[in-house]
């Protein structure tokens, strides 16, 4: 039986041998696709070229992908675990051709690797084919069927819906045909007694897809129309883990070897057995498919967190704790202990886990802490829930209550729907759909973009200058309109352009485009499919003039400090923490820098300076830039150049390179340390666990923090009559200060005792028998509040304090009542309630003491004698 690692490398060594070249794995995190969070398919790292925005390298290329499939369009979670062949994170197996071979080869490969390499069983396959499409013209895939007639009998070939059998990268862009290869893996006695023909795509778990081979040959406009693509592609994707299930003779994905390890480990640390229960199981196939997407995204460099990609991560770990809490009992932190198991069986194909162990199982542990704590806290809401409801005599609750736990507790329906059984209750499960459904309809709505199909006027790829020059002359070379969220502006692609589109951390240039009388603003240059796509909210009067493209030279400048200061400050943390340090994250504009770094600990103000004085000399040195813009990556490790993990690198980089700063870097940057003038840290903090966060600013933003801290310290020495020495005269000012405020509690002391005395004196008993306290006058509220408590203090019975009293304009209502008047059922939370009213205000308290303030200083008298009155 062929393991998991045999059938990667077979797959792989098939392809090289059909004229494919291997490429690595791209990111499974995505950094520099506004379109996309997650790699949700093979093709995602070769969209660029099949849009036609890049040439491809290669023809022929295959590799092995780790996707992520949580949200959007490729929602799989809440099946995860349940059944025996979704998943969060998994490798999908694929082949290309750019232009190449089409339809015929790419049958006959997948026929071939399948039964005559993998020798499985050809009477257990199946092929879909796509039946065609009336209301499009679009005819059956004939081309496919019979390429597969020659290997599959007719009845084993099954014409497919559009749904299924017609590829679509997006509402527009590249689609096509494709042919998918399912697998009939029952026993001969099911098999007997239905054919496997009637079950494809059918959701049996016994019958599933295996690989779909997409034909792309049609470009689908915005308006719904469809034209043929520049050059045909091929695109192909097969499921490793249900590729590994089909030949290791089993019948879930998790009785593979991809996953038995781990679940073997799994049941090592709850002391429970796979296969015994049902709930155990799903709660172990779950944790099992979830700790695998956790580790490797924390690898791509996705920390879990409160927006976007993070959330999700966060989302799948916590999905994982709440299954094992419930289901295998563990009430402590425990994934992270799979880190290691999962390394032993993952880490030779994938070197980024043991690379980032550390940071791994320390994130994971801290997000799992976390995630318990605010576990028992739902708990506690729900069990509130259920008293609530069931002292208002139901058995049902809202769905809105139910979509609360799901939002801020992390509790699924499934789990809610668990508890309340127990307690003899449900939930109003359609209300709590209606609610999701308005949740989601808000976010589609948020993230909606509605973009015309591109204008294009002239043929040819955008040449980036900004390296070198700041303006340029250059014709447009494609358009549209985009709308989002009511805001609608142009993007516009150019020839040529100095424009630095946002990516890495660096925002976009801003800046004009010129012809003649006419500019057009430039607003921000983004990066969408690899295309420099420039930002205006009008376009020029003749788009196909040539115009003077130019950036905003300041801001420019600015930001290269910046970004060169994030490279200075990488080598002297390294230098000052250690060489585990690395970069996280980044972001650079005009005005400040932000870099995060991995470190387990708080870095010291020391330390701090240490790093500002290491990096402040490398500024000083005025180094000059080192550049090489087409190095081949091999070339650039062994120039010591940092490839960090989670980013994607091509065959030929451009290194960016100050004394011993050494890094990859397609940003822009000064041409001599000495531009940046000086750089300052001016935060430190952390972001996540394992993860630090630095905040700096360079060049005129130092010099105008450093007026700023000059002119306060000089404020400072003025209202310390010019003292010679500030710090000495401060600490004596602190000292007086502190023997003042001594002294003043004293009095306000004295103040206190002297009133309680007083009132208990003038005390007068109501016709309840009350000795009722009245106080009014201008005074202070903790004088207030401390006569209440010191007449509290001394025990009295039957006796009550009323007390209407302003402060600086504003009026305040006091109430204390003794215990034995609480006993006898007076409420002094309720008597000023009812008498805040006369003075335009509220409040509350305890039964035995209760304040409220108000507007009305007037209503103050009307508020004492209400008082009285209730208390009566």
């Amino acid at each position: 039986m062929l393991t998991a690692k045999e059938i990667r490398e077979a797959f792989k060594r098939f392809f090289e041998e059909k004229q494919h070249h291997i490429v690595p794995s791209a990111p499974m995190v995505i950094k520099d696709d506004p379109t996309l969070m997650f790699t949700n398919a093979g093709m995602n790292q070769f969209k660029d070229i099949i849009l036609g925005n890049k040439q491809a390298q290669w023809k022929r290329v295959a590799d092995s992908q780790k996707c992520l499939r949580v949200s959007g369009k490729h929602n799989d979670l809440e099946e995860v675990g349940h059944d025996t062949y979704h998943h969060t994170m998994f490798e999908m197996l694929g082949n290309w051709s750019f232009g190449d071979y089409f339809k015929r080869e790419a049958i006959d490969y997948c026929w071939e690797f399948l039964v005559e390499v993998l020798h499985l069983d050809p009477s257990c396959l199946y092929a879909t084919v796509f039946e065609g499409y009336a209301p499009e013209g679009l005819e059956r895939d004939n081309e496919a069927a019979g390429y597969w007639e020659a290997h599959l009998p007719k009845d084993h070939i099954i014409n497919g819906s559009r749904k299924d059998n017609f590829w679509e990268m997006g509402d527009t862009g590249p689609c096509g045909p494709c042919s998918e290869i399912h697998i009939d893996l029952r026993d001969p006695a099911e098999k007997a007694q239905v054919p496997g023909a009637e079950l494809v795509n059918k959701d049996n778990p016994q019958v599933i897809e295996i690989w779909n081979l997409v034909f792309m040959q049609y470009n689908r406009k915005a308006e719904g129309t469809l034209e043929p693509l520049p050059f045909n592609v091929i695109d192909t994707g097969m499921g490793f883990e249900r590729l590994c299930m089909a030949l290791q003779g089993k019948k879930s994905n998790y009785d593979t070897d991809v996953f038995q390890t781990l679940i073997g480990e799994i049941g090592n640390i709850c002391g429970k057995k796979y296969g015994a229960n049902r709930d155990v199981d799903v709660a172990m196939r779950v944790v099992a498919d979830h700790v695998r997407t956790i580790a490797f995204s924390i690898a791509d460099g996705q920390l879990p967190g409160n927006a976007k990609a993070g959330y999700v991560i966060r989302r799948i770990l916590r999905r994982a704790v709440r299954y094992g809490y419930t289901f295998l009992g563990m009430k402590e932190a425990f994934m992270y202990r799979l880190i290691p198991t999962l390394i032993d069986s993952m880490g030779d194909a994938h070197p980024e886990l043991p690379a980032q162990r550390d940071l791994i199982m320390h994130v994971t542990k801290e997000e799992e802490d976390s995630f318990l704590r605010t576990l028992e806290t739902g708990m506690k809401l729900i069990e509130k829930v259920i008293a609530d409801t069931q002292t208002a005599g139901k058995k049902q609750i809202e769905g809105r209550e139910a979509l609360t736990l799901y939002d801020t507790y992390g509790f699924p329906l499934d789990l809610t729907q668990l508890i309340l059984k127990e307690h003899g209750m449900t939930v109003n499960e359609a209300d709590f759909n209606v609610e999701m459904e308005k949740q989601k309809q808000r976010a589609r709505n948020a993230a909606a973009v509605e973009a015309t199909d591109w204008v294009e006027l002239r043929e040819g790829v955008t040449e980036f200058v900004g390296y070198d020059l700041t303006e340029c002359d250059a014709q447009i070379l494609r358009y549209r309109r985009v709308k989002q969220k009511n805001n609608v502006f142009y993007q516009i692609v150019l020839s040529r352009t100095p424009f630095y589109a946002e990516m890495g951390g660096q925002v976009g240039d801003r800046g004009t485009l010129t012809c003649g009388d006419e500019t057009v603003v430039i607003t921000d240059t983004k990066r969408e499919n690899n295309l420099p796509v420039h930002i205006a909210k009008s376009l020029p009067a003749d788009v196909t003039a040539t115009f003077r493209a130019a950036i905003d030279v300041p801001a420019r400048r600015a930001i290269e400090c910046n970004h060169t200061a994030t490279h200075l400050l990488h080598a002297a943390l390294r230098q000052v923490l250690g060489t585990h340090v690395e970069q996280k994250g980044s972001y650079v504009d005009a005005k400040m820098l932000r870099f995060d770094f991995s470190h387990f600990k708080k870095v010291t103000p020391e330390e701090i300076r240490q790093v500002e004085h290491l990096a402040n000399a490398m500024v000083r040195h005025a180094t000059v830039r080192e550049e090489y813009r087409d190095l081949p990556i091999y070339e650039a490790r062994t120039m010591g150049a940092m490839a960090l993990f989670g980013e994607k690198y091509g065959d030929r980089v451009r290194v960016v390179k100050y004394d011993s700063s050494i890094e990859l870097c397609g940003g822009t940057h000064v041409a001599n340390t000495g531009a940046i003038g000086m750089i300052r840290i001016v935060s430190e903090s952390s972001i996540a666990a394992g993860i630090r966060r630095i905040e700096a600013i360079t060049g005129e933003g130092v010099e105008n923090t450093l007026d700023n801290l000059q002119d306060v310290l000089l404020e400072i020495k003025s209202l310390l009559n010019n003292a010679p020495d500030a710090i000495v005269a401060l600490k004596k000012s602190i000292a007086e200060n502190a023997n003042l405020r001594h002294q003043a509690e004293g009095f306000i002391q004295e103040r206190i005792n002297s009133l309680k005395n007083q009132l208990k004196q003038d005390a007068r008993t109501n016709d309840a028998g009350i000795a009722v306290m009245t106080l009014q006058g201008e005074m202070l509220p903790d004088v207030v509040k401390g006569v209440a408590i010191a007449l509290r203090a001394d025990g009295l019975s039957q006796a009550a304090l009323l007390a209407a009293t302003r402060f600086e304009g504003k009026p305040m209502l006091t109430v204390m009542l003794t215990d034995d008047l609480v006993k006898d059922g007076k409420n002094a939370g309720q008597l000023v309630r009812e008498a805040a009213k006369l003075i335009q205000g509220g409040g509350g308290g305890q039964p035995g003491f209760a304040q409220a303030g108000g507007k009305n200083v007037d209503g103050l008298s009307a508020a004492l004698d209400r008082l009285q009155a209730l208390l009566c």
